[in-house]
This record gives C-alpha cells, structure tokens and sequence, in this order.
C-alpha cells in the first residue's frame, strides 16, 4: 500500500506537469499576493517563471526572491525577510532545490514570529500561526517538501540550526518530476544519494516506530531501484516520478524518526571544507552502515527482506552487502570515496570529530557516538 498522503499534513500532489495547477490550487484558499523563493539556476531553466505564471493566470500577485545559497544562511533568510515585509505576501511559495524551500521556510518563521533563526532553533518555539506554505521541488533528495524543519546555517559561526515546529510544515507539496530534467548529472547523484541515507538513517535510528519504518521501507525500494536508471543519459519521466516519490517517503520519516551518524560527520564537512551535502553523506554512509551493524544489524537485515528483489537487482541477505551496494551505487555515479580525494586534510580529523559530536543528529544513532567513534569513522573514510 502506497504511504504516499498518509500520516502527514502536507497533501501531496504528484505527476507530470503538476506544477501547472499552482494557482488553482492556491486560488482556493483566498490567497492573493505569493513569495516565490526560488534560486538563479532554477529561475535560469524557466521553472520559476512556470510556477509564476500558473500564479498569475489565477490572478495572483507574485514576487520573487532568488538571492538563496545552497546550505542557506542566516543571512538569507533576513534578506528575504525584508522583501517579505515590503510585499506582503499570503502564501509562501519554496520552488527549488532543498535551499529554496528551507529558506521559504525560514522566512514563514520571522515574518510571521519575528526574531531571529536562532530564537527557532529547536522544536516548537513559533507562538504564531505561519503562512501557508506551497513547496516543489526541482530534485529528488531533501524531502524537505515534508518536514517541519527548515535547516538554515549561522552566517558568522555556520553551525547548521534545525529549526522546527508543525506549523511550517507546507499545506501541499507539488512533486512535478518534469522539473527535475534540467538538473546537472552531479545534483542528481548528490541529490539521490542524501535520499537513499534519509531512508536507511531513519530506518535504524533510536526513535524508530511503526509509522517511520513504513515510510523508510517504501522509500529505499523506490530510490535504490531507481537511483542509477536516473543516471543515464536519457532517463524515464517514470524512474525521476519514483526518485522524487521515494525521497518524498524519506522526508516525512525523518519526520517520524529523525537522522543518525552520517549526517553528524557530513555537517562539518560542508562547514570546512564546502563540500556538497550529498557527496559528504556519500563517502560516509557506508561507514556508518558497518559501524552501526553491531547494534541493528536485525533492522538492516529487514529492510532488505522487505525490499529485496532480483528484479529491482537490490541486495539481500548481509549488512555487509548493504554497505558494498551503497559503495557501488557512489561508484557509479561519479562521487568521491574517501575523505582524501576532497582535500580533507587529516591532521584536522579530531576537530571535525569534535564539530561532528556537537551535531543533533547523531544522539537519535542507534550506536552510541561520541567524539572518539566518530574520529574512527572519519579515519575509516579517509583513503
């Protein structure tokens, strides 16, 4: 049974050429002026000015706000702010990659609450009701179109805040896989990658329930069954549909279960070194699969008699066989294996340890870590 629209406040509309029905859509709930946050790449291919356009044949004032960064900051979020107090807006419209909606996000917080990011860091700390919120996004990863938490990274310190609370969580997410053909080889492997980690991350974390493992089980068949068909040269609108359906599902079973490991060790990676989420979560999550299995192997071991099958060529049987298909899939699309081919240099090894003990993820491991384990993953990483 398909999990898609269920457990969760955000009603999810998916297929080809969805985007179009924005400003019906929006029309509906009384709404006149949207904030389209959305960044220059994606407003370069033409997709934003399709998402404004079904706004405004709806009769919906819009404005656009692109000055959004990836791992979007502090001061992103204030800048859009600022156009937000100016222009007024009813709805809130995230169309882009995960910056862009996290950004909208962010910007629902302070227009809404005032203050600033850091006064959000946590769950639960709005005290007023937020803006409707639309998201769509243009690749298939951060499943942010279904969480409640917008990640926005301190400008000065660039520690990354997890921000959450229910009432930002998007009334709908429009899932229009047409929107993720322009996107670089390199994002779609970055992107697809960060998903397939949300699925078995939350499928092993301490706060792991019925509902998350659900979500977690539906998304790895879609996305490892579909990661390297998205890959080629000329790849179905049917296998982009079920990447972006599959990283849908792992976004709200972070929401049920949250993250692990992997995520506390890239973190300090793109704060140090810039290096791409999705690349940092490449070369280390086949660590933490291993260091993990001690304590879960049982739950690894079910996820793969759950999804295993000759046909999708997915992998059965050991946790070790788990972890050697993640390595082939990061193989396969291009990315990095190991900490040295990105410059990381290992005499700062104990910092980003100590930077990777500090980060939230890693309490909700299944395995205990702390700052000595997590400088032993990042030296099995290293070469």
């Amino acid at each position: 049974m398909s999990l898609i629209n269920s457990y969760t406040p955000t009603s999810i509309i998916h297929g080809p050429d969805t985007v179009d029905q924005l400003g019906e859509l929006v029309s509906g709930w009384q709404c006149s002026r949207a904030l389209v946050v959305s960044d220059p790449g994606i407003i370069e291919v033409g997709h934003t000015s399709r998402g404004c356009a079904a706004l405004q044949s709806a009769g919906i004032e819009t404005h656009i706000f692109s000055d959004v960064h990836e791992n979007p900051t502090t001061d992103d979020v204030k800048r859009g702010t600022t156009i937000a107090n100016e222009f007024q807006p009813d709805v809130l419209i995230g169309l882009g990659g995960g910056s862009s909606m996290d950004c909208a996000k962010g910007i629902n917080f302070l227009y809404t609450n005032g203050g600033e990011m850091k006064d959000y860091w946590g769950i639960g700390k709005a005290s007023q009701p937020m803006l409707p919120m639309v998201a769509i996004p243009t690749t298939a990863g951060t499943g942010s179109e279904t969480q409640s938490f917008a990640l926005i990274s301190d400008a000065e310190t660039h520690v990354k805040m997890a921000c959450g609370d229910k009432k930002a969580s998007c009334k709908v997410a429009i899932l229009d896989p047409t929107l993720t053909t322009t996107q670089p080889k390199i994002v779609t492997a970055v992107t697809g990658i960060d998903a397939i980690a949300h699925a078995l991350e939350t499928h092993v974390t301490t706060k792991r329930n019925n509902t998350s493992l659900a979500y977690s089980q539906e998304a790895w068949l879609r996305l490892a069954s579909n990661f390297t068909n998205v890959l080629g040269d000329a790849p179905s609108i049917e296998s982009r549909e079920q990447m972006q359906l599959g990283a849908c599902l792992a976004g709200m079973a972070i929401e049920h279960s949250m993250l692990g490991a992997t995520h506390a060790l890239a973190n300090p990676l793109t704060a140090k070194y810039g290096i791409i989420h999705g690349q940092a979560i490449a070369i280390m999550l086949p660590h933490v699969i291993r260091f993990n299995a001690d304590e879960v192997s049982d739950q690894y071991e079910q996820l793969l008699q759950n999804t295993a099958s000759t046909e999708n060529m997915l992998p059965s049987g050991s946790v070790e066989n788990l972890a050697q298909f993640v390595e082939s899939l990061v193989m396969q699309s291009g990315l990095s294996t190991s900490l040295v081919q990105c410059g990381v240099e290992p005499e700062l090894l104990p910092a980003l340890a100590e930077h990777a003990a500090e980060q939230w993820t890693g309490q909700f491991n299944p395995r205990k870590v702390e700052k000595e384990e997590l400088l032993g993953l990042y030296k099995m990483a290293y070469e």
